[in-house]
């Protein structure tokens, strides 16, 4: 399934994210943002939204690698995969229209 999801939605890789997108976001520190799913949920698609940009999500390297450092900032190949998996898990989760909040019960905040 998500292996479908990603030929549908493409998946880019940037360093971190733009000054920008992270005022645009409220977020004060780039290596605090691990991703960003842009575009329209599922759940809020009509006809109103033919002709719209694509959806897109982008993963931030630098925010990757902060939250799978450990207290020494070293990084683990096995915490590293979990981190880029947890957040394109919650990238595409958005897609399908789950708000941060249900993403945090699941374990994907």
């Amino acid at each position: 399934m998500v292996h479908e999801l990603i030929e549908k939605i493409p998946l880019h890789v940037e360093d971190y994210p733009s000054a920008e997108m992270m005022a645009e976001l409220g977020v004060k520190r780039r290596e605090h943002l691990c991703g960003l799913y842009t575009g329209v949920p599922i759940t809020e698609r009509s006809i109103r939204h033919s002709g719209t940009l694509p959806d897109v999500v982008t993963v931030y390297r630098e925010g990757i690698l902060a939250a799978a450092s450990d207290a020494w900032g070293r990084i683990g190949p096995r915490r590293l995969r979990k981190e880029i998996r947890i957040t394109i898990l919650h990238e595409l989760a958005h897609f399908h229209g789950l708000d941060e909040d249900e993403l945090r019960q699941l374990g994907y905040g």
